[in-house]
């Protein structure tokens, strides 16, 4: 029996012994320090992957903010001059009813160059049209009237204000009458 206890311990010595939460006891071999050092190598270099990759997507999601903000800083000056512009295509149309060209090249000179200083900053104009079908997403019905012909109703008859965009943003919509 001894030589049976022997062997017994001698595998105990290979084998530790431990108690799970119930109390009963699991059979757990020991590593080699080789091993346990590859273990904790495997953990460290999945913890150094997944920390890279948030890092990575920190990076990329700062940056696509960045450049909205930029896209977009302009949004506010750009709102405030709209009504200038909007007071300048009013102007053109009163001065070209008028006979003094000079008066006429001058003023157009300055409304082109407001424009392509805006157009450059990002602005455009939403293209929005008499005849066409009306889309909420797109324009803003300020009134309905009694559509002229058949062929009008529920689209739009009128465009009282132009509507502008900033990149894929719309920073003001166009005002429009609808046809009834």
């Amino acid at each position: 029996m001894t030589t049976e206890n022997t062997e017994f311990d001698q595998e105990l010595d290979d084998v530790t012994l431990e108690n799970n939460a119930n109390g009963e006891q699991l059979i757990v071999e020991e590593l080699s320090v080789e091993e346990q050092l590859a273990q904790d190598l495997a953990k460290e270099k999945d913890k150094f992957l997944r920390l890279f990759a948030e890092f990575e997507n920190y990076k990329k999601r700062t940056s696509k903010e960045r450049i909205d903000l930029f896209k977009t800083a302009n949004q506010e000056v750009l709102l405030a001059m709209l009504p200038v512009l909007d007071d300048f295509d009013r102007a053109t149309v009163e001065i070209n009813k008028s006979d003094d060209d000079n008066l006429k090249k001058g003023v157009e000179l300055i409304h082109e160059k407001l424009k392509s200083t805006l157009v450059a900053k990002g602005l455009e104009q939403v293209e929005v049209r008499a005849g066409d079908a009306f889309n909420a997403d797109f324009a803003e019905a300020i009134t309905q009237i009694p559509a002229p012909s058949e062929k009008l109703k529920g689209k739009i008859v009128d465009v009282i204000e132009k509507g502008y965009k900033l990149g894929d943003k719309i920073i003001r919509f166009p005002k429009v009458v609808i046809g009834n």
